[in-house]
């Protein structure tokens, strides 16, 4: 593998002209085929194989006027204090609101209070539905705009009108300003990392360019493959994360390399074939995260996954190519100013020689090196404070609740939680998740009666409406209300009580009867979620296990990899836990109401974090593996891997962290809670696992942590990572410069 990269390497430092040209061609090639491609189809969320997914398929063949995939508007309408909406006056302004939602541009129906009995007994409130005839995100602005008047000319007349549903656009949706902030702080910590503009450039320029070329092809292939606008999202973040970490990686060890004295063609080989070969495995890694997001059996989390996983894959091919190409147009560039005019000089003179050398003696350690000495003299101590503190702070993940987003866990000013609570108050909390029953026999509507009369009587059951059949007479819809709100236990408890009723009667009525519904929807959803959490984990951590073996010819090292990754997610959503379901450090991060933690955000935490810690672990670990294969001792290669490493590896964090923060600040609360627990996991995992739990870990393992059984390495393709190959591979000879001395002299042998 190494020997292979080097020669990319160095193709690419000599070629770079072409192969920038054409990698420039292939961003205009996908940015042509993404600007001529059809519009992609809009954002369908399906779960196939569920319960509530096939009747919803069924209402949707046998009911089309009921516009079962357009969105919906709940008019929540309350009379002025002391007066009852029945009264003459009221109720022509209810009719006005009624008639002012039926014109309002993609409504199909309003319906009418008064004719549906959508009336509390008090008298004073009311809900009307209005129905799109387009979904959700494909409701116009326009609409969105002709709902708010119809609602604001209610109020003016002196109604409490207030709306939910997912017609009603959402106040504090992404802004998009998140990525914007993101790159800014990279800039600022790559410019502090590197000292040199076109050095902390050439990260920026390759990462968007990675993105750019990604988000491009999701486009061009949006029609044809089914990805709809949204499916980009977590491409466009790990891409941009991870590309700026991959060329970090290859840039910091050019300049290292260089500083040893290599040739620059040289050291652009041996940059491709160490840290590019690290790259790489630990972009499979990424890779085999996101792309395992496949067995949740979910299509917008599998086309998610599965473009993200391509965009990190042109993210390595450009790390590898590319970055080396653009080495090779400023070669000397890239090293701090102060540096640059020592490697045009003149061989030293002896003189010369004496005063670099007692420069180099007099210079202090960096702060990685300082890092590693002090934890292999006090492993022990620093194994314990890291677990036992990462601990701590995953105490909460025991208490953890999952929910999905809903209008009752909105901020309390929103109009769709004030719609919510008017409709708790005045009809009762189940009539915000209403279940929806189908039934399908010869004779559908009697077979449905009876279904409905004998549902009734079950126990949290509030109401059932009468049967309406369709055309055929074949299937036949029911509504039936639970006296507790669609977040409770205790639907859920209902929900599945009810279907086994119904699987009974069912098998009685020769009828096949189906339960759906909102709330019948997130609970399929959240537990297929469960379900697929265990073989997610297992097929991650497998693959994963399996490549890290490879890499590092070893077992231990993937295994306390894993169990590292472990500990850092624990403690990510024991913070996320405490932060966003009990409140803690709400008004710091600006969260309005706490409440149950997002269904997809465990899964979508471990596929995302597992790929970003693997990559810290090869980044770090390779580099002490190095040192080791060429004859340094255990405590020796840990901090040898730090010197070069642990300035890299925490930058990198620092640019992922800053990333991921950046989302921390929209106003939507579950792109916040996102934003938060990725960063979170990362600073976790990054300066807590790799940085210190690891080099603990080598030092009181020593030469152990590299056993391999002998059977095993026999059997197990020699990588290369390491670039041991390389050491045998002839330098080219070039003057010795006060730089190289000094850097030489400073540098113990290996």
């Amino acid at each position: 593998m190494a020997t292979f990269l080097y020669k990319v390497g160095r193709l690419a430092f000599r070629r770079r002209g072409l192969v920038s040209l054409l990698w420039l061609a292939v961003l205009v090639g996908v940015g042509f085929a993404a600007s001529t491609a059809p519009p992609p189809p809009t954002d369908t969320f399906s779960m196939p194989g569920t319960e509530s997914q096939k009747a919803f398929d069924l209402l949707k063949e046998k009911f089309p006027a009921m516009s079962v995939d357009g969105a919906t508007a709940r008019v929540v309408v309350r009379a002025p204090a002391g007066a009852k909406l029945s009264d003459p006056a009221e109720k022509t302004k209810v009719e006005n609101l009624v008639g002012a939602l039926a014109e309002a541009p993609d409504v199909v129906s309003a319906s009418d209070p008064f004719k549906t009995g959508a009336l509390s007994q008090d008298g004073t409130t009311a809900y009307a539905v209005a129905t799109y005839k387009v979904s959700a995100l494909k409701v116009s602005d326009e609409a969105h705009k002709g709902l708010d008047q119809a609602l604001a000319d209610a109020r003016t007349a002196g109604l409490v009108v207030e709306a939910g549903g997912d017609a009603v656009k959402v106040d504090g949706a992404p802004g998009g300003g998140a990525e914007g902030i993101g790159i800014l702080v990279s800039a600022i910590v790559l410019v502090l990392t590197f000292g040199s503009m076109i050095a902390a450039g050439m990260p920026l320029l390759t990462a968007i360019m990675g993105v750019a070329i990604g988000g491009a092809a999701i486009t061009a292939l949006g029609s044809t493959l089914g990805l709809s606008s949204t499916t980009s999202t977590l491409a466009l973040m790990i891409g941009l994360a991870v590309g700026i970490d991959y060329a970090l990686f290859i840039v910091s060890r050019y300049r290292s390399e260089l500083a040893e004295g290599r040739e620059r063609q040289d050291a652009a080989g041996r940059a491709v074939g160490t840290a590019g070969s690290a790259v790489v495995f630990a972009g499979l890694t990424v890779i085999v995260a996101l792309a395992g997001l496949s067995v949740v059996n979910i299509p917008m989390l599998t086309k998610m996954g599965l473009a993200a996983a391509g965009t990190v894959a042109v993210s390595v091919l450009i790390a590898i190519t590319l970055v080396p190409a653009l080495l090779g147009f400023a070669p000397i560039k890239v090293m701090p100013r102060r540096e640059r005019k020592r490697f045009y000089g003149k061989p030293l003179t002896e003189r010369q020689q004496r005063k670099a050398d007692k420069r180099a003696a007099r210079r202090k350690p960096n702060l990685g090196t300082r890092w590693a000495t002090f934890v292999v003299r006090r492993p022990l101590a620093v194994l314990l404070l890291g677990v036992v503190g990462l601990g701590v702070v995953a105490v909460p993940a025991a208490g953890l609740q999952l929910g999905l987003p809903g209008e009752g866990t909105m901020a309390p000013d929103t109009t769709q939680r004030k719609a919510y609570d008017m409709l708790s108050e005045s009809f009762g909390a189940g009539f915000n998740g209403p279940l929806m029953v189908t039934v399908q026999a010869e004779d559908a509507a009697t077979a449905a009666a009876t279904v409905g009369k004998e549902l009734g009587k079950v126990e949290g059951v509030a109401a059932v409406t009468p049967a309406t059949p369709d055309d055929k007479g074949d299937t036949a819809v029911l509504t039936l209300v639970p006296k507790t709100g669609p977040a409770g236990p205790e639907t859920e408890e209902l929900v599945g009580k009810i279907r086994g009723i119904a699987g009974g009667l069912g098998a009685d009525n020769g009828a096949e009867i189906l339960v759906t519904g909102q709330t019948a929807l997130f609970i399929d959803f959240s537990r297929t979620l469960d379900d697929a959490m265990l073989p997610y984990l297992g097929l991650v951590v497998g693959l994963a296990f399996v490549l890290l073996v490879l890499v590092f010819r070893s077992l231990l090292v993937p295994l306390k990899a894993a169990l590292g990754f472990l500990l850092s997610v624990s403690a990510a959503l024991g913070a996320v836990v405490a932060v966003f379901q009990w409140g803690w450090l709400s008004d710091l991060f600006g969260i309005d109401q706490p409440g149950p933690i997002m269904s997809t955000l465990p899964i979508f935490m471990i596929g995302v974090v597992f790929g970003l810690a693997m990559d810290y672990e090869v980044f770090l670990v390779t580099r002490m593996r190095e040192a080791y294969v060429h004859g340094a001792q255990p405590d020796e290669a840990v901090i040898t891997g730090f010197r070069y490493g642990g300035r890299v590896v925490g930058a990198a964090a620092i640019i992922m962290v800053s990333v991921f923060s950046g989302f921390i600040m929209e106003v939507n609360v579950f792109v916040k809670m996102v934003g938060f627990s990725l960063a979170i996991a990362v600073l976790f995992d990054a300066f807590v696992v790799r940085m210190a739990l690891v080099p603990a870990l080598f030092a009181l393992l020593g030469r152990s942590a590299w056993w391999l059984p002998r059977w095993l390495d026999r059997l197990l393709p020699n990588m290369d990572v390491e670039g041991e190959k390389l050491s045998r591979t002839p330098v080219a000879p070039v003057l010795p410069t006060q730089q190289s001395r000094e850097h030489e002299a400073h540098i113990p042998s290996r």
